[in-house]
């Protein structure tokens, strides 16, 4: 069956609002608040503010101004490109019905990213299900080349399954094993599930490079998503993205290459 990318945020990084009151306590600016819009935007500015005491000006003799909204202060680290603030701040995807395309490529980005991927050894395939480039998909020729596969392939699982009679073991080791060597004639097409988590600026850099137009087309698709979320949810850290759309999917950039 023909799948889309479906993209779940699972969770995010949260302020310990005692433990920070405490901090601002121990810094001298138990009166400090910030308009931040989410926890992840709040860790960002005190981590920012904490490196030059810009809490207020009364902490700093060199400072004499500070900026007094969250959305101002992060503006200003975007524009200097002070990448490391944004390292604390971690969000949690989880990617549904993505391709094993994706996941090779997804882990070309190990900085700052976490993956936990479903596991083939252990979860036995079925019905295969796979995502049609648009390529394939506007070429009613080669649909049915890739449907047909897919179809054949996932009538071969099936087969292989009775021939080692999977549902009547009770052994998981036994089944386990047989499972593991059946997934060596699923295409690399197959869908699968990952969970994919990552810091602020590596998410930044990410979305940049896996939806502009040179990157493959399910990770733009995928990314596009992500970035959508991103935008909307972060919208201080990510104030700075501009969005344009090239055949079809969006290709986000920043003019500020540095974060």
């Amino acid at each position: 069956m023909i799948t889309e990318p479906r993209v779940f945020l699972i969770g995010e990084s949260k302020v310990n609002q005692e433990g920070l009151g405490a901090l601002l306590d121990h810094l001298g600016a138990p009166h400090w608040t910030s308009d931040a819009v989410s926890d992840i935007e709040l860790l960002t500015e005190v981590y920012g503010r904490a490196c030059y005491k810009s809490f207020g000006t009364e902490l700093n003799p060199n400072i004499t101004r500070v900026r007094t909204t969250s959305k101002s202060y992060l503006k200003n680290i975007l524009d200097k490109g002070d990448g490391s603030v944004l390292e604390h701040g971690v969000v949690n995807f989880f990617f549904a019905d993505v391709s094993r395309v994706f996941t090779h490529e997804l882990c070309r980005h190990r900085v700052g990213t976490a993956i936990s991927q479903e596991s083939l050894r252990f979860v036995r395939l079925t019905d295969i299900n796979w995502y049609a480039p648009t390529c394939i998909t506007e070429n009613s020729e080669a649909m049915t080349i890739f449907a047909k596969t897919f179809e054949e392939l996932s009538v071969l699982q099936k087969q292989l399954a009775e021939l080692f009679e999977l549902d009547d073991q009770d052994s998981f080791d036994y089944k386990k094993k047989i499972t593991s060597a059946m997934r060596r004639v699923a295409p690399i097409g197959v869908a699968t599930n990952v969970g994919w988590s990552c810091n602020i600026r590596s998410l930044r850099h990410i979305i940049e490079q896996r939806t502009a137009p040179w990157a493959e087309e399910e990770l733009r698709l995928t990314f596009g998503k992500v970035a959508e979320i991103a935008v909307e949810r972060w919208p201080n850290l990510f104030a700075d993205y501009k969005v344009e759309i090239v055949d079809d999917l969006p290709f986000y950039t920043t003019v500020n290459k540095k974060v």
